[in-house]
């Protein structure tokens, strides 16, 4: 399987994801509704300085990103687990912020900005990820397919780090005026 056929395969899982939380928000409102409140107060909230939310936003993708990159060696497997995990919570939080009679466009005008830049960035993480598991397995010595595999995934890492800046921010600066938040 090419790099590409991966992207877009990790890219439907996200999506699959997805369905899967909107589909848990209905089902269990209740547990839903819990789960986006821990998340919240895990999170914290957003500063009134947008540059503060920028270097944030930021450090927090960037490291999460490099776990999904990471979780790729564990027998090319943690990708597709930690994108079907982030849609489902992309899923949960749009659901219960719809029955919560929130208006959808603005949930859209929320995650959209950032989102087109931003879901890339994590799945070509993602994608490095596999190919280095894949380059090490493929490989007649193995030491030499990580090696070669984790230049390759740093490369692409260090896209998806630019990518990451420039959603953090669209997130930081443009997403909120845009949204109205």
């Amino acid at each position: 399987m090419n790099a590409k056929k991966i992207f877009g395969l990790l890219l439907l899982t996200f999506g699959i994801g997805i369905v899967f939380g909107v589909a848990y928000a209905y089902a269990q409102p209740e547990r839903a509704g819990d789960y986006v409140l821990r998340l919240a107060n895990e999170l914290g909230g957003l500063s009134p300085n947008p540059f503060d939310n920028f270097v944030r936003i930021f450090t927090h993708n960037a490291s999460v990103a490099l776990l999904v990159l990471v979780s790729g060696l564990f027998f090319g497997l943690g990708p597709w687990v930690m994108m079907f995990f982030n849609g489902a919570v992309v899923g949960i939080v749009a659901g219960v912020f719809v029955r919560h009679g929130f208006p959808v466009e603005k949930i859209v005008l929320g995650l959209v900005p950032h989102g087109v830049v931003e879901i890339p960035a994590f799945v070509l993480a993602g994608t490095a990820g596999v190919l280095w598991y894949r380059s090490i397995r493929n490989s007649e010595e193995p030491a030499k397919g990580f090696k070669e595999g984790m230049k390759t995934a740093l490369k692409l890492y260090g896209l998806t780090l630019i990518m990451l800046l420039l959603a953090a921010f669209i997130e930081a600066y443009i997403t909120p005026k845009v949204a109205g938040l």
